[in-house]
C-alpha cells in the first residue's frame, strides 16, 4: 500500500509528448478518487506501449505488465473504497478492522500490526487513530508487559468489520468480473512475482 500521495509518471517522446502513463498513489488514509473508475477516453498504457515499442521494444511487454498492475490495482481499491464508504470506511481501516477481528482477544500491538498489514508504523498510527475516534478501536496496556501498547477492537468494531465484509464479499472484492478461473491464473501469475521478490520466506 501507498503510505503517501505520490506521483510517478512514465512519458515517451519524439518530437512531442506521445503518452503519458500516471500512475497515482494514494495515501491508505486519504481514499481513492472517484474519478479512478471513470472510463478513459482510450486505453493509454496500450497507447503508451505503441510508442514504447518504437524505442524500447525489448522492454515493451515489462513496462505494460507493470502499469496494468498497478493501474488494477487503483481500480480494485477505488471499487472497495466506494462499496466501503457507507460505512465511513476506508480499505486501510476495514483491513485493519479485519485484521484484529482475526487476532487472538481481538489486539495485536501496534508494531505486529504494521508488519501484517505491510504499511509503516506511521500509518498504523494514523489508522487507529481513527478507528479509535470512532469507538471501533481501543488502546489498551499489554498485561504481561505494561510498556507496550495494543489496539484492541470494540464490540461495536465487530459488527461494523462484519456488515462491512458483507459488502465487499457481494462485489467480490472488485474482481468480480473475473472468472474464477481467471482469479485463479492471476493469483498464480502474483504470487510468483511475490516469491521472485522476496516478499516473504518460502521453504
Amino acid at each position: 500500500m501507498a503510505e503517501s500521495l505520490s506521483s510517478a509518471s512514465r512519458e515517451c517522446t519524439s518530437k512531442h509528448v506521445v503518452a503519458t502513463v500516471r500512475i497515482v498513489q494514494i495515501s491508505p488514509e486519504e481514499g481513492y478518487a472517484e474519478k479512478v473508475n471513470q472510463p478513459q477516453t482510450s486505453d493509454f498504457i496500450e497507447v503508451a506501449r505503441q510508442h514504447w515499442v518504437s524505442r524500447w521494444p525489448e522492454t515493451a511487454l515489462s513496462m505494460v505488465t507493470a502499469t496494468s498492475i498497478m493501474r488494477a490495482q487503483q481500480i480494485v481499491l477505488s471499487t472497495m473504497d466506494s462499496v466501503l464508504r457507507p460505512f465511513d470506511l476506508t480499505w486501510a481501516r476495514y483491513e485493519a478492522l479485519m485484521l484484529l477481528s482475526f487476532a487472538k482477544n481481538g489486539s495485536l500491538p501496534m508494531g505486529k500490526m504494521g508488519e501484517r498489514l505491510m504499511i509503516h508504523p506511521t500509518s498504523v498510527t494514523s489508522i487507529v487513530d481513527r478507528l479509535s475516534r470512532d469507538h471501533l478501536v481501543e488502546r489498551v496496556r499489554q498485561p504481561t508487559d505494561r510498556r507496550t501498547v495494543l489496539a484492541k477492537i470494540t464490540a461495536e468494531g465487530r459488527a461494523l468489520a462484519d456488515d462491512a465484509t458483507t459488502a465487499v464479499n457481494d462485489v467480490f472484492f472488485g474482481v468480480g468480473t473475473l472468472s474464477e478461473n481467471e482469479q485463479g491464473n492471476l493469483k498464480e501469475l502474483v504470487h510468483r512475482l511475490r516469491v521472485g521478490h522476496g516478499d516473504f520466506a518460502t521453504e
